[in-house]
């Protein structure tokens, strides 16, 4: 009879072992799979974030009042795209200033371009930095996405204080388009 009752107990054992071992075999695949779709889910939202709501700098320029302001969102996916990007914002935001002398303007970039505005790559990207100083001498935020340079490791400290550590680059274009600025898109060269 001990035979049997070590037996039966042995049983239950493996079949309580063989399940906890299913189940955790199921919940580590369904947390792989949830995880593949969150991933594959955040790839598919728009890198911009209200793209289709951009203007062109002459159709802000063609209003006969100033906006709330203008906030120019640049995301792109190299790394020295700061040197054609910036100059091209500062053009936009020079024309902008002699139609409407006071009207507030910001930059908010938030692609791989972002990665120029490290505290690391100062030397390398000498004359990007000093155009960011310049903006935020002429009182022109220029904003990084903190998201996605955590993705890279990358903290607010590691970039200089003349640029803003945003939480996050599309909340910081949206907060900016629900003061009422308007938003101009530069993406490409």
């Amino acid at each position: 009879m001990n035979f049997l009752k070590t037996h039966q107990s042995s049983s239950v054992l493996c079949h309580k072992l063989a399940a906890k071992t299913y189940t955790a075999s199921i919940t580590t695949k369904t947390a792989y799979i949830l995880y593949s779709v969150l991933f594959l889910a955040l790839l598919s939202i728009p890198l911009t974030s209200n793209a289709k709501d951009a203007k062109s700098i002459e159709d802000i320029l063609k209003l006969k009042t100033a906006p709330g302001g203008v906030v120019i969102e640049i995301v792109t996916w190299g790394g020295d795209n700061l040197e054609w990007a910036l100059p091209r914002a500062k053009d936009y935001i020079d024309k902008l200033k002699k139609k409407f002398p006071k009207i507030s303007v910001a930059i908010v970039t938030h692609g791989a371009e972002q990665f120029a505005l490290t505290n690391d790559e100062k030397d390398d990207n000498k004359e990007v930095h000093k155009m960011v100083q310049s903006f935020g001498d002429a009182n022109v935020p220029v904003h990084v996405c903190e998201t996605f340079a955590g993705w890279r490791g990358l903290t607010a400290e590691d970039f200089p204080e003349y640029v803003n550590v945003a939480a996050a680059g599309p909340a910081q274009v949206n907060d900016y388009i629900s003061l009422g600025y308007e938003l101009i898109l530069i993406d490409e060269e």
